[in-house]
């Protein structure tokens, strides 16, 4: 998270207290506004340009949300690198840089700027259009369902250990439905349960036809492995390319359905590290 750091916001007249930024580009963008980079962008009627662009969420001097567009993306990749660290880094980029200003946050954002009025969205006849607000997550559909993805993806580790590899069924004959699992516990699964057999399916076509980017994005993962990310109408996957998968459903509510690497899983991850996008 960034400190109070100052740049202009072209659309207020004001300057910006910075809160925090975000990478919006093919391979790392908020996955919660969209299944791809260009939905992504169509949530904040951004073009889905090549090289992406920079978020940079704020207040103005009045306390009214903005985010600044900017298409200086290394800048904010190293501001968002140097936070994780726990560094200080001086958000400040160039008025070039700024593609546009729009009111309000794409994302929630739980912290606010000292010493001006409470976050709220900037009036209408300053902000000249809507202001954007955070997709609804209070219930379960597409935006909770990318989201649990990505706290899979995240902790992993913790996800993996819930899993007894001998629950599996066998993988050739005689695959069964997946039994139900508790909201937000993973359950043992296979390709035999319906929701599952058309993820993979549909993972398969992808191979074939490349889907939207960003459908399938690949990053860091220890050792050799690679942690792949896929999505789709209704559906997300996660998985390592050296194990097994994960799949959430937008017809399951809170369901995680493992899926066991068998004799077609491992190839499939492998095909789709070689077509998913990676960060720079």
């Amino acid at each position: 998270m960034a400190g109070t750091d100052e740049i202009a916001v072209a659309a207020a007249d004001d300057a910006l207290y910075v809160l925090t930024a975000v990478l919006l580009t093919p391979a790392q963008f908020p996955s919660v506004l969209g299944d791809d980079y260009p939905e992504a962008c169509a949530a904040l009627d951004l073009p889905p340009l090549a090289d992406g662009y920079g978020l940079v969420l704020g207040q103005d001097g009045d306390g009214a949300r903005w985010t600044v567009v900017i298409d200086d993306v290394s800048l904010v990749a190293v501001a968002i690198a140097s936070w994780d660290c726990g560094m200080e880094y001086e958000l400040s980029p160039d008025e070039r840089a700024v593609v546009t200003a729009l009111p309000g946050w794409p994302l929630a954002v739980a912290v606010a700027a000292p010493g001006v009025p409470a976050p709220h969205d900037p009036p209408a006849e300053t902000a000249g259009r809507a202001a954007l607000c955070p997709p609804d997550t209070g219930s379960w559909g597409p935006a909770q369902r990318r989201l649990g993805a990505d706290e899979i993806a995240l902790q992993w580790a913790a996800w993996r250990e819930q899993i007894d590899d001998d629950s599996f069924p066998p993988p050739r004959g005689q695959a069964a439905a997946a039994e139900s699992a508790p909201p937000g516990a993973p359950g043992a699964s296979t390709g035999g349960h319906a929701g599952v057999r058309r993820v993979l399916a549909e993972a398969r076509g992808y191979v074939e036809s490349p889907p939207p980017l960003g459908r399938v994005r690949s990053s860091f993962a220890p050792g050799e492995a690679r942690t792949l990310r896929a999505d789709g109408p209704g559906w997300s996957m996660v998985a390592r390319t050296d194990d097994i998968a994960f799949v959430l459903l937008d017809d399951e509510p809170g369901e995680i359905l493992p899926v066991g690497r068998g004799p077609e899983l491992p190839g499939l991850l492998e095909a789709l590290d070689k077509m998913a996008v990676r960060p720079l």
